[in-house]
């Protein structure tokens, strides 16, 4: 099992930019799928593989949000742009076994982003 933790949220205008960081620390990072999350019921925001060579996104998100993972640093971003007030949540970050459809886990605390003028 990995360990999870966020960081990078805050308080943007609507149109600006926000980037967020999940480091991981404990198994192989490169054996896990990754992923963000948001909201209380941990809604899907976007995914990558274990080697990053394969992304998914939620309709919403696309064309502004991008995922990406440096495996040498153990650290998965969401580059966040064009950021609308419904993308206002706390953004979570989850961990599954790479190739799998194994249930997301090991969730971090949490990062709250707020979109607002």
């Amino acid at each position: 099992q990995v360990q999870l933790v966020e960081s990078g949220g805050g308080l943007v205008q609507p149109g600006g930019s926000l980037r967020l960081s999940c480091a991981a620390s404990g198994r192989t990072f490169s054996n896990y799928d990754m992923g963000w999350f948001r909201g209380k019921q941990r809604r899907f925001v976007a995914a990558l593989n274990g080697l990053g060579t394969s992304t998914w996104y939620t309709d919403s998100v696309k064309g502004r949000f991008t995922i990406s993972r440096d495996n040498a640093e153990n650290v998965v971003y969401l580059e966040m742009n064009s950021l609308k007030p419904e993308d206002t949540a706390v953004y979570y970050c989850g961990a599954r076994a790479d190739g799998t459809s194994d249930p997301w886990g090991s969730w971090g605390q949490g990062t709250q982003v707020t979109v607002s003028s």
